[in-house]
């Protein structure tokens, strides 16, 4: 009932709406829920889905199932207490900068419908930092998470390349306290030159100036393009062994236009071709899975994968944690979908582990390499 009430009710009203309006829309819904307890309830009675052989432990975090909200949709941090309650196992909040920033010039998302995708070019539009720690804290005096937190950082638009190295370091010191991970953005294709920071004397120097920061050897990953060839991103896995980071996140959005049925935009008129920015969703899902391949065949599964790009349900999920994925984020199909999607595709991983004989989704990493 709540499935066909979110696909024929819910989400053409959405989709009326200019796609940034109905995200905003969004999360001021979940701001709701994770401000009272009543929707709580409601919401983990309708969404959540438990069954402890979806559980296990990565980096000494607990958790209770794979599937987790990718970074983008809660930039902010605005709704830090709605994701745990709407079934997620963990969910990632940013893209955040050490300066506060408005992002790129409106529009700047779009819905590719026909490709069950989505286009942005937001920019990191973000409170910044400081201001982003000062509003987590203040939650989380009044309210605790049962799942973990990841953060994920990205470089302020108006700092150099060069100096990339301390914007980071000074976001990493700001948010340190109040994330459970922390994910290294060097691969979004809306903030200039960005992408150049994947090189390796670059990265390198990210992460040596994080180090001294991390006291606690809290979980720090790197969150690479789709669009880098395989020998670069053999190249930035060796960087980050070779760092200590505790995985990679694979991928980004892709700024591929090959196999699209969609054209042109209808708000601009504009070729898609033409049009600058990421794409997320089903386009990605081929290219975010030979990525996962790649990376746990060159590191024979030593370094943990976080799977993300173009998750709508079971299969799609369970093609990533068998390619290598540890766990798995969705962001583009919960905009397709609607909430019912984490529950859906978690009931559907306990049928596939029953039908594999497996007693424990660890068991399922990695399988087809097996």
């Amino acid at each position: 009932m709540l499935n066909f009430a979110y696909h024929y009710g819910v989400r053409p009203l959405l989709f009326s709406l200019a796609p940034e309006l109905a995200h905003h829309l969004a999360i001021a819904t979940c701001r709701q829920v994770s401000n009272s307890s009543a929707l709580q309830m409601i919401a983990k009675s309708s969404f959540c889905y438990n069954d402890g052989r979806l559980s296990q432990t990565l980096w000494n975090l607990k958790f209770a199932n794979p599937v987790g909200l990718a970074a983008g949709f809660d930039k902010n941090a605005e709704a830090i207490g709605a994701w745990e309650h709407l079934g997620f196992g963990f969910a990632e909040v940013g893209t955040i900068t050490a300066k506060a920033q408005s992002g790129n010039p409106q529009p700047r998302l779009f819905r590719l419908p026909s490709d069950h995708a989505v286009l942005n070019r937001m920019g990191f539009n973000n409170r910044g930092a400081s201001a982003t720690a000062i509003a987590i804290q203040n939650y989380l005096a009044d309210h605790k998470l049962s799942i973990p937190l990841g953060i994920n950082l990205g470089k302020s638009k108006v700092t150099e390349l060069a100096d990339a190295k301390f914007d980071y370091a000074e976001s990493l010191r700001s948010l340190y306290n109040f994330g459970d991970y922390f994910v290294v953005n060097v691969s979004s294709p809306n903030t200039p030159n960005l992408r150049d920071l994947q090189a390796t004397d670059q990265l390198c120097g990210i992460l040596a100036e994080l180090q001294p920061i991390n006291t606690a050897n809290k979980p720090i990953l790197v969150k690479i393009a789709p669009d880098l060839n395989d020998a670069d991103i053999i190249e930035i896995v060796q960087v980050s062994q070779a760092y200590g980071v505790a995985g990679i996140i694979a991928t980004n959005t892709t700024i591929s236009r090959q196999n699209l049925t969609t054209t042109h935009l209808s708000i601009t008129g504009k070729p898609v071709t033409e049009e600058a920015g990421g794409i997320s969703g089903q386009p990605l899902r081929d290219r975010s899975l030979a990525v996962i391949n790649l990376i746990w065949q060159n590191t024979n599964g030593s370094l943990p994968i976080i799977g993300v790009g173009g998750i709508f349900n079971t299969d799609d999920a369970w093609q990533k944690i068998t390619a290598g994925a540890a766990i798995v984020q969705v962001y583009t199909g919960l905009i397709y979908e609607g909430p019912l999607v984490v529950k859906q595709i978690l009931q559907g991983l306990v049928a596939k582990l029953e039908a594999n004989g497996l007693d424990n989704i660890q068991q399922a990493i990695g399988l087809d390499h097996r």
